[in-house]
């Protein structure tokens, strides 16, 4: 498994280019809009990349975004208004309290953190019971078993950059995390929006 670091070196490099290549607006647009933010609400976004998301929060919501890298957070940083923190953290060992949110974003980033099952059960431990986790993120779906050829060309992508190698039933399970399923529908191409539950 690639270190903190590599991820970090892969996406400084990738920081002045990600938006040209990962923007998903309407995406990014939909999916907060399926956590129905209300106004004094706490959200964290955890892997905020260059803050893409920001744009779409509603004003009165307390946000606190966090990325592994600093190069991500400065770009991020552009989007700064009241009500928005900024802070360099691990998404697979947030430093912050048990049940201190009530939402929670990870968007494209299951598909990428080194450990999506310790990620999912972080976002799950940080918010409160009742709380809401929105995932937007490219999966194979749960039944596909990619032959080995395509295995090795899917790794191959995915240290350069990110592939289509994970299934989301998988890491569900395997995390164990207190989470419903509220909501799981395709959007573009192999993507999917989710809504689970803090139960």
């Amino acid at each position: 498994m690639p270190s903190n670091a590599w991820y970090r070196f892969r996406y400084t490099l990738w920081a002045p280019h990600y938006d040209r290549v990962a923007k998903f607006h309407r995406e990014r647009r939909h999916s907060l809009g399926l956590l129905r933010l209300q106004a004094g609400e706490r959200l964290v976004i955890i892997g905020c990349g260059t803050g893409a998301d920001l744009p779409f929060v509603p004003q009165g919501v307390e946000v606190l975004a966090v990325d592994l890298t600093p190069a991500m957070l400065r770009q991020a940083m552009a989007h700064a208004r009241p009500g928005i923190e900024f802070r360099q953290m691990d998404g697979m060992a947030l430093e912050l309290p048990d049940g201190s949110f009530d939402a929670a974003v990870l968007h494209m980033v299951l598909e990428v953190i080194p450990d999506p099952v310790r990620c999912l059960r972080e976002a799950a431990r940080v918010l409160r019971p009742g709380g809401r986790l929105a995932i937007f993120d490219k999966f194979l779906p749960d039944h596909a078993r990619p032959g080995l050829l395509r295995q090795a060309g899917l790794a191959l992508l995915d240290f350069v950059f990110t592939s289509t190698n994970r299934r989301m039933g998988e890491i569900l399970a395997r995390s164990a995390a207190p989470f419903a399923v509220e909501d799981d529908e395709p959007a573009t191409g192999s993507y999917r929006h989710l809504i689970l539950r803090r139960v």
